[in-house]
């Protein structure tokens, strides 16, 4: 639905900041229709009714539409003190639950199914269901995790204590071959009388497991708490343990601490627990010890069988929670959200009516009352809700609606300042010029075709690009913008075609309009030749047809010595002309936007003074590029000297002269001063054109104010403060389109390093692999070949890619847009569904 209206409002600074207010008097109401790119959508501020019963489902269909921003009509009101607070509680919790099932999901790798198209929010009577739900599967899964960690810890306990009875048997069975083969030590024989045939000392032993990381440690504490009176034995395990509190494993020893007394005994006691190593029952006979370890291995067989039932039944809860936990997710932040926005709402006194107010595209009203049509109907209400439009002073929300070959574009705009709404949006212009201005640095048609190509297949496989949901941060920004890539990478082929640059060498399409016309001994004779474009065919050296090349550089100059000098004072001329033609544009753009908004003052005080000091200067030194192209030609018209190359006058001495009122001095006896007649006093009066651009500039907007302030006697209006805003204004343009000229240099400069640097790749690198005539050369080739590809996109596409990149983005953010663009808006930011769930997934990764 498209709707008319009289649109009488602009923006202008006021003490409250920017402000949405009427305007003046003498400006005529302007008719605004819908929305497109080249403007922000118009909005309604609107007033919305719902009767209680029917407030959930309504505003769970404008959640569906996704194009309503609701006000929050409690500001000063806590989060704890609003009436849907617990219900929003109650949806944390379940969401916590499910999170708590999602991780224990995750860790035993079962896959979870995609909810494919996202569910509707349930009604409020499912949330209890729901809740019971995730109640059941938390106290089912805790439960067996517990017994699960009590069955490992058990095992564990088991595990440990076969090893200590092996090992121990092991020492005691060594100590035997030790007795029998006469080689006992004074610890030894301690060994032996400890079981009590003997009559030796009596010693006691305790034996325990601890971390093999911690061992060297404790025993260093063992020999100095007990002064060596102890006897310590060690002995690895081999396999590593699960530790049953975090599932990793660990790697563990065996030891068997000697000692006599029971002061001894409560020492190394206390410095066991102070290790944390865990000691075990450990019988003094050998046969007790066996009979002892039979009863551990027959343990932890029954205890293999009880995990191994207790593991399937956890896998098999958590495999039927894997098909549905997706969709449970979306239902419980659909609910949240509904009760998060239904706390902005206000109650009127009867309680059984919510009042809220929400920014609403004017093109989306029918849309809207549609989908509160179809939440009262869900909701079994009987009563329609009611919404009216508000008369507001305040500044609407900025709303473009973009899709994914435009978002590229405005959200480079964005990133700079939001437009203000109804302002002329620059993402129009921007999806042209900026790759053009880019591929003016770029230029080279083998890069932007390597840039094209990755742009292209970025496009080609966007779905299941999309699909994987990486969340590398560089990768995401290079895929979002495959489509501005692909745009540059495409004006760079067609500007590299225009310079004949593909990776550094040219192609000869059409014929070179140059021929060699020398000997061939006398080519053999000198290092370096310089092409002059004064020399014709018929001379001595070589010739220049007189025809130019059909399309481009010729491709003779890439083999010229001066081929810098010549393609220096190109691309310098061009990079002057396309930046005083973007400022024009942008300076135009700007009585777009004053004579939408109907403010005849900024015509008639900025946008004329504006635009004369811009073409009376940069302007009419861009023309006298093109005279000078077309006025003068190598060797002249028809042998005329005037109209040779050696009289064109510089015309940079000439601008500088035309600024200081100085005549144009003579180059040669033989030549004019001066390009065309009548040029100094044309020069002259452009100059007193621009200076008096520059008090219109400053005077005349106050001064008009003051007096339409004047004629409304109960309107404030404090000059100084305005004089001063303006003398700020006059000042950055006035000096900033000098600079602002300067700073489009950088396209010539860009591009001539760009252009150097890939033949320096070129040369140092990958013709060194072309030199080679020995069999090996084609391998030394093909590693030359990858090394210098590697370098291309590496260096060339990637480091030089993003140099031009960021200059391009700084001649549109500050050269271009700072000639018309406010950027003091705010961005629509509807309540969504969809933004709502995907910014939940991006938070959950």
């Amino acid at each position: 639905m498209q709707e008319e209206e009289e649109y009488g409002t602009e923006y202008e600074a006021g003490d409250g900041g920017e402000q949405y207010t009427s305007m003046q008097e003498d400006a005529a109401p302007v008719t605004v229709q819908g929305g497109s790119l080249f403007r922000s959508e118009e909005m309604a501020l609107c007033q919305l009714f719902l009767q209680s019963e029917a407030a959930y489902g309504c505003v769970s269909e404008l959640g569906e539409l996704g194009l309503v921003q609701f006000r929050d009509l409690n500001p000063e009101t806590n989060a704890f003190q609003r009436k849907f607070v617990n219900e929003v509680r109650r949806c944390d919790e379940m969401e916590r639950k499910l999170r708590y099932l999602e991780k224990e999901i995750k860790k035993d790798g079962i896959p979870m199914m995609d909810s494919g198209e996202p569910p509707e929010a349930p009604q409020p009577r499912e949330m209890i269901d729901l809740e019971a739900t995730f109640e059941k599967l938390e106290n089912e899964l805790r439960e067996v995790n517990q017994n699960a960690e009590a069955l490992k810890k058990n095992f564990l306990e088991l595990t440990e204590l076969k090893h200590i009875l092996r090992k121990t048997q092991q020492f005691f069975d060594e100590q035997e071959s030790l007795e029998q083969g006469g080689s006992i030590g004074q610890h030894q024989q301690l060994i032996q009388d400890e079981g009590g045939a003997g009559g030796g000392l009596q010693l006691g032993f305790v034996a325990g497991v601890i971390l093999r990381e911690r061992l060297p440690a404790f025993e260093k504490m063992l020999w100095r708490a007990c002064r060596g009176n102890v006897f310590l034995r060690v002995a690895d395990i081999e396999d590593p343990l699960e530790d049953p509190h975090t599932g990793d494993e660990v790697i563990k020893s065996v030891f068997v601490i000697f000692f006599q007394g029971e002061q001894l005994k409560s020492r190394v006691k206390k410095i066991c627990e102070g290790f944390r190593a865990t000691l075990y029952p450990c019988p003094d006979q050998a046969t007790d010890r066996r009979e002892m370890a039979v009863g551990v291995m027959q343990r932890l067989e029954d205890l293999n069988t009880v995990l191994g039932q207790t593991n399937d039944h956890r896998h098999r809860v958590l495999a039927a929670a894997a098909k549905n936990i997706k969709v449970w997710f979306v239902k419980v932040r659909k609910i949240k959200a509904i009760y998060h926005t239904l706390n902005y709402f206000n109650l009127d006194t009867s309680q059984k009516c919510l009042i809220a107010e929400c920014w609403i595209p004017r093109l989306d009203l029918e849309s809207i009352q549609l989908a509160l049509r179809r939440g009262t109907e869900s909701s079994g209400s009987t009563i329609a809700p009611i919404l009216n439009e508000m008369q507001t002073t305040e500044s609407p929300p900025t709303f473009f609606r973009t899709n994914k070959f435009t978002n590229a574009f405005q959200a480079l705009i964005n990133a700079y300042g939001v437009a203000s709404y109804r302002e002329m949006n620059p993402a129009v212009f921007t999806i042209i010029t900026f790759p053009f201005l880019f591929a003016i640095m770029f230029g080279d048609a083998g890069h932007g075709t390597i840039a094209f190509l990755f742009a292209l297949w970025c496009i080609v496989k966007e779905k299941q690009l999309i699909a994987r949901k990486s969340d590398n941060e560089i990768w995401n920004y290079f895929f979002s913008g495959r489509y501005l890539i692909a745009l540059m990478g495409i004006f760079s082929i067609y500007t590299g075609l225009i310079y004949n640059d593909v990776f550094s060498k040219s192609m000869n399409l059409f014929g070179s309009s140059w021929q060699v016309t020398m000997e061939f001994k006398d080519i053999l004779k000198e290092k370096a030749i310089m092409l002059d474009p004064a020399a014709r065919g018929n001379t001595s050296t070589s010739g220049y047809y007189g025809t130019p090349y059909p399309f481009g550089v010729d491709p003779v100059w890439q083999l010229s010595s001066n081929k810098i000098v010549f393609l220096n004072s190109f691309k310098m001329k061009i990079s002057i002309i396309l930046g005083v033609i973007h400022m024009l544009f942008g300076v135009t753009v700007s009585f777009l936007n004053s004579k939408y908004f109907n403010r005849k003052i900024n015509i008639v005080c900025e946008f004329i003074p504006q635009v004369l000091f811009l073409s009376c200067m940069f302007g009419y030194m861009a023309l006298l590029m093109f005279h000078k192209w077309t006025a003068f030609v190598a060797g002249g018209f028809d042998g005329d000297v005037l109209t040779t190359e050696r009289c064109a006058p510089s015309i940079l001495i000439t601008f500088i002269n035309m600024v200081l009122f100085k005549d144009n001095e003579k180059d040669s006896p033989e030549c004019e001063a001066y390009m065309y007649a009548g040029q100094h006093g044309i020069q002259r009066l452009l100059v007193i054109t621009a200076v008096v651009c520059v008090p219109w500039m400053l005077f005349a907007k106050p001064f008009m104010q003051k007096k339409a302030a004047a004629a409304k006697p109960n309107e404030p209006f404090d000059f100084v403060e305005v004089m001063i805003l303006q003398g700020i204004h006059t000042i950055e343009y006035a000096l900033g389109t000098i600079s602002h000229t300067a700073s489009y240099l950088r396209l010539w400069a860009l591009s001539l390093a760009h252009a150097q640097l890939s033949e320096v790749l070129w040369t140092m690198v990958l013709s060194n692999g072309m030199k080679m005539d020995h069999w090996y050369g084609g391998l030394v080739l093909w590693a030359v070949f990858a090394a210098w590809a590697v370098l291309t996109v590496g260096i060339l596409c990637l480091m030089e890619g993003l140099s031009a990149f960021l200059h391009t983005l700084r001649l549109h953010w500050v050269e271009f847009q700072s000639k018309f663009y406010e950027g003091q808006g705010y961005l629509f930011l509807p309540f969504s569904f969809d933004n709502i769930l995907k910014l939940a997934e991006e938070n959950a990764e």
